[in-house]
């Protein structure tokens, strides 16, 4: 059974994935074969619909669109403001780039669709009725840490596939209890170095919910102990909701979990080639696919 990741940095790490994706086809062998890329998500910067992370990717879309096609890969949106008023249905720059990435996706042509990741209800209803060809996910920015409305989010036929907050991850005997119609529609989030014992966690995202809105507002002040280290891989790798490559073989994919989410679009290129070699590539591989990008001139990674 293949898994299928959902990469960070559509926008964000253009660069980089137009070094990775010629390398992740032409040389599969350096890759593992039960791994696929089921989607790379981000949004543009200035891009008021956007949640999650303050967005700051300068890639022109209409060539992230082109890469995205040339390879197969789903585009998706990250779309996860939740403070979204109907005033800001009418935006130009958010209405164009659905415009575009519809028309890149699905039809008689090509088989992959691209998507949404959404928070608010208001917006996920306005870009079903406008541009109805694209899937939708819900957004991790719900905080859902009940499992019971987790299970309620499974059951919504508006999304393809829901994110639940990580603290959900480890809840293995309510997971393995699952249909396999609601399995098939969990995306797990892997990676994430939050504070398991935050209780800040939504009011964080409203915060980035805000500046993408431009309103005037105060930097959020995290809450985690540990908050001055930033974000580090082998930080996150200590959290009880960290799911390693380990954990994908050996408990999620018998247990018929498909899809991974791996974070980090506010990091830099260099920490996603990290999550593309431990997630991606044997381990005997790592070094080539790590030269090959490392020595391509055009690219920033720190």
């Amino acid at each position: 059974m293949n898994i299928y990741y959902h990469l960070p940095g559509l926008f964000e790490f253009y660069d980089l994935y137009k070094a990775f994706l010629p390398l992740f086809r032409e040389h599969r062998e350096y890759f593992y074969d039960w791994c696929e890329i089921g989607s790379i998500y981000g949004a543009p910067s200035d891009c008021i619909w956007g949640g999650g992370r303050v967005g700051f990717g300068d890639a022109e879309p209409r060539k992230v669109a082109e890469l995205m096609k040339e390879y197969g890969i789903s585009a998706r949106l990250t779309f996860s403001n939740s403070l979204i008023r109907e005033e800001h249905f009418a935006d130009a720059r958010c209405n164009k780039l659905c415009k575009m990435f519809e028309s890149n996706g699905a039809n008689e042509m090509r088989s992959v669709q691209n998507g949404i990741i959404v928070h608010s209800d208001l917006l996920l209803n306005y870009i079903k009725s406008k541009y109805p060809g694209f899937y939708f996910v819900s957004s991790t920015t719900k905080v859902i840490t009940n499992f019971e409305q987790f299970k309620a989010e499974l059951d919504r036929e508006e999304f393809r596939y829901v994110v639940p907050d990580f603290r959900l991850n480890k809840q293995f005997d309510k997971l393995s209890a699952l249909t396999k119609t609601q399995k098939q529609k969990v995306e797990f989030l892997c990676n994430e170095c939050c504070w398991v014992g935050c209780y800040d966690r939504k009011k964080c995202y409203e915060n980035v919910s805000q500046k993408s809105l431009g309103e005037k507002c105060e930097d959020h002040v995290c809450v985690s102990p540990t908050a001055q280290r930033g974000y580090r891989f082998s930080d996150a790798m200590k959290n009880p909701g960290f799911i390693g490559i380990e954990d994908i073989q050996n408990i999620y994919a018998p247990a018929e979990f498909r899809h991974f989410k791996i974070e980090g679009r506010s990091l830099g290129s260099a920490l996603i080639l990290e999550f593309l070699l431990y997630y991606m590539t044997k381990p005997e591989h790592q070094l080539k696919v790590r030269e090959e990008i490392y020595l391509d001139s055009s690219l920033d990674l720190f």
